[in-house]
């Protein structure tokens, strides 16, 4: 797979039906992976929408980055990120076309529940119907596309849009994938600029690998900066997402020292500050999963959503639980959210 996309498509193509048929009947071997995801137009385009008549962006604005767990729940998360004010949505988790979340292109309708621009890229495409509760629960259904990926939505127009491929991809097809959640493709991130801001700025999203190490999430961080500093040199920045930094301490909240430098547990935070990012202004020591309604996972917790910010001076950092109008978990992790400002 190519390491940077920047391709607009005018739709993500399902899988041919024989192409899915072959990748789940020959053997699991990474390098069979690529020979197949390079069959895929899905995983070397994005896709966009935009929203009438977007305002200008102002001075100030609120980003917030959230790990949405399939996008499932549109109308609560509409809500939350509304509750949030949200500005910008950096978004990790969205599925296009699976059966578990109704088959919708969910990023697509919750921007137009929230009237902004979206773009989305295909971090994996589903082999199947996803992990083993949600194959549990959904047998019997078919995916429409099995697309899982990122988006960005935003209330201003959004332009010039990259996807950034973060590994060599097959982590998640050979040996060590289960049978039941097989997948082409790999970790991803996910880049746009704000078209009509007065000064360049741009926008975000990462998903670090879950099964890994700090050093390899610190490779992740390594490659995605090099990426950025190729594409937009040192200009202003967000990043944010799910950067699974589970080396972290357990509990309640981090503490001060680890919010400070989580750099001496994570090597991907002095990577991020060495391309001139910083956080501390930016989060808070809040843990950021949480339980479903399903009960799991459980406790102690730490903090793996955060913001990073370059160029822009950030106050009033949040954590905001994912939480719907019943008062039950719509994810398994909180949304976190800064305002950010041009200095």
């Amino acid at each position: 797979m190519p390491p940077t996309v920047d391709a607009m498509l005018r739709s993500l193509a399902p899988l041919d039906p024989d192409l899915h048929a072959e990748a789940l009947s020959g053997p699991p071997d990474p390098a069979r992976h690529d020979a197949l995801a390079a069959r895929v137009p899905a995983l070397a385009g994005l896709v966009s929408s935009q929203a009438a008549d977007p305002p200008a962006v102002p001075s100030v604005l609120r980003v917030a980055a959230w790990n949405a767990e399939r996008l499932k729940h549109l109308a609560a998360s509409a809500a939350l990120l509304d509750r949030a004010g949200a500005d910008i949505a950096l978004l990790s988790e969205v599925d296009l076309g699976m059966a578990r979340s109704g088959n919708r292109d969910t990023a697509a309708v919750l921007a137009a529940l929230l009237g902004m621009d979206h773009v989305y890229g295909v971090e994996f495409v589903e082999l199947g119907l996803g992990d083993a509760r949600e194959t549990r629960w959904h047998a019997g259904e078919r995916n429409a596309a099995g697309f899982h990926g990122n988006a960005i939505l935003s209330r201003f127009r959004l332009a010039d849009a990259f996807m950034v491929r973060l590994d060599d991809g097959g982590a998640w097809f050979g040996a060590a994938a289960s049978a039941a959640q097989r997948r082409l493709g790999s970790r991803m991130a996910l880049a746009a600029r704000l078209a009509d801001a007065p000064r360049p700025l741009w926008v975000v999203e990462v998903h670090l690998e879950s099964r890994s190490t700090p050093e390899l999430r610190a490779a992740q961080m390594r490659r995605l900066l090099a990426a950025l500093s190729e594409r937009i040199g040192d200009a202003p920045c967000v990043i944010g997402g799910d950067l699974n930094t589970l080396a972290l301490p357990r509990g309640d909240a981090l503490p001060e020292a680890a919010l400070r430098d989580p750099s001496v547990l994570e090597p991907l935070f002095a990577a991020a500050a060495a391309a001139g990012f910083a956080w501390a202004g930016s989060n808070t020591a809040d843990v950021t999963s949480r339980t479903r309604p399903d009960g799991a996972p459980l406790p102690p917790f730490t903090r793996i959503d955060w913001l990073l910010v370059r160029g822009v001076s950030a106050r009033a950092p949040a954590t905001v639980p994912a939480l719907g109008p019943d008062g039950l978990a719509i994810s398994d992790h909180d949304l976190v959210a800064v305002t950010i400002a041009a200095p």
